[in-house]
């Protein structure tokens, strides 16, 4: 089964993290599918780029999403497309 998750990188005490898509069994760090975000919860405000786009596309391919993936998709809609 295949996740939306947080990944964590960054420095000690300095946690950024990529929003992934991998396997349910990898482990946090593991190699993902495809990268579909960035979140960084230091920066005031917290730093939150999504690719909706993508994350419909996984979703309808059978992807779930995590807790805190779904909480930031949630408060951070997608941007209307410019025409």
């Amino acid at each position: 089964m295949l996740m939306i998750r947080l990944a964590r990188f960054g420095a000690k005490k300095k946690p950024t993290y990529r929003v992934v898509v991998i396997d349910k069994e990898r482990a946090r760090n593991g190699r993902a599918i495809e990268v579909v975000g960035h979140y960084n919860p230091v920066t005031q405000p917290a730093a939150v780029q999504l690719d909706h786009d993508r994350i419909s596309h996984w979703l309808k391919n059978g992807a779930q999403l995590s807790d805190t993936v779904a909480r930031l998709v949630k408060t951070n809609p997608a941007a209307p497309a410019v025409q």
